[in-house]
């Protein structure tokens, strides 16, 4: 293995069994004996090979079902491949999945033993980091209660806490930052962006991808098993996005043949790019303009604002508003003046769907524009204006 390399994934396959066997009943069983044992090979991961180096934050995105989640359970042994290998160097910390590792019946502290030895630590290095560990966890008054009265939040912190101080060289999280509440979720953001800073190796499975965006150097896309793109985050996840919504339009009837020479104007956007990069709090207008076969009259306009992991920020319709848009002449022109957007620093997009007066969507799902906020002094969705009072 090369030396700056921490883990090196060569051509694996993994596949997995789906019996047949449908019987639920002894009777069942016996019945059909000679077809319990029949099933078919559902392969997960095909001739995927991946060179992790020292220091890398790497985010894995994909549908679910596409095998991002076995990937990383191949890296930590718990599974292994049908062929090829994975070569790791270096201790190893995961977080694969909820409580994983933990009793139900023995107390967080307890666990708080039980699983750091698993990670390798002994009794005495676990006596000097428990104080860190329950700290963090923010679990102190419950930490002496059993695990299984605690909440799915309750168990990421503590899980999260105990994978963060075993001092490993790699950690593996699987969508458990999804888990929580928003204050802790940004605790562990930047935990993870300490561990990033001291060249700790991250590979990070999520569906959260501004997160993504924000911490990791690379990102994969897995898609059916195989190793769709590689690369700049922001790119590769542009790619991934595009994907999606050309699936959702395959899936959906989008365009009834009713709307033809679609057009979207933007003021200070490229019209082929259909990008604009703003500050927060400034103004947008969007221009629309599109031909109909046949005139139309009460059509509703719907336009939805996403951050770029798939987070709804705004809609706003015309139904709503009490606007009536019909077209004259088989033309349709209309604007809409958004005022002062109160986004934060990242990656938007905005959709427009089109129905008409008897519900009946004529165009779904269309996305006219992508948005950068440029503004990098605060976390979230949106500035909320506000005022600080002191004596």
């Amino acid at each position: 293995m090369e030396k700056d390399i921490v883990i090196d994934i060569k051509n694996i396959e993994k596949s997995f069994k789906i019996y047949n066997d449908k019987g639920h009943t002894l009777k069942e069983r016996l019945l059909f004996f000679k077809q319990r044992n029949s099933y078919i090979k559902h392969k997960v991961l095909n001739s995927i090979s991946i060179k992790i180096n020292k220091g890398d934050v790497i985010g894995l995105i994909g549908k679910n079902g596409c095998g991002k989640s076995t990937l990383l359970k191949l890296m930590t042994k718990i599974i292994y491949p049908d062929k090829g290998k994975i070569e790791i160097k270096g201790k190893v910390s995961s977080l694969l999945e909820l409580g994983a590792g933990f009793h139900p019946d023995m107390t967080g502290r307890e666990n708080i033993y039980t699983n750091a030895s698993i990670f390798g630590l002994t009794k005495k290095e676990i006596d000097t980091r428990l104080d860190d560990i329950i700290n963090f966890s923010e679990l102190g008054e419950f930490i002496d209660s059993p695990v299984r009265t605690y909440s799915s939040g309750m168990y990421m912190r503590l899980a999260f806490s105990v994978a963060i101080n075993v001092e490993a060289d790699i950690l593996l999280i699987d969508e458990i930052l999804a888990v929580g509440d928003s204050n802790f979720q940004f605790k562990c953001f930047n935990k993870i962006q300490e561990l990033k800073e001291e060249g700790k190796t991250i590979v990070i499975v999520s569906h959260d991808l501004g997160s993504i965006e924000k911490l990791c150097n690379c990102a994969i896309w897995i898609k059916s098993g195989f190793i769709e793109k590689v690369g700049n985050p922001k790119k590769v996840i542009g790619s991934y996005l595009s994907f999606m919504e050309n699936e959702a339009c395959r899936n959906k009837e989008n365009f009834k043949g009713i709307i033809k020479n679609f057009r979207t104007f933007v003021k200070g956007c490229d019209e082929n790019s259909k990008r604009l990069t703003i500050s927060s709090n400034q103004d947008m207008r969007i221009h629309i303009e599109y031909d109909v076969d046949v005139e139309i009259e009460d059509v509703t306009h719907e336009f939805n604002l996403f951050r770029n992991d798939g987070i709804l920020c705004c809609s706003i319709s015309s139904k709503n508003d009490e606007i009536f848009i019909k077209s004259i002449n088989n033309k349709v022109n209309f604007g809409i003046n958004l005022k002062r957007l109160n986004l934060v620093f990242g990656e938007y997009y905005l959709i427009l769907n089109i129905i008409d007066k008897n519900e009946k969507r004529i165009l779904d799902g269309k996305r006219i524009l992508d948005i950068l906020v440029d503004d990098n002094n605060m976390l979230g969705i949106m500035k909320i204006e506000h005022k600080w009072e002191t004596d």
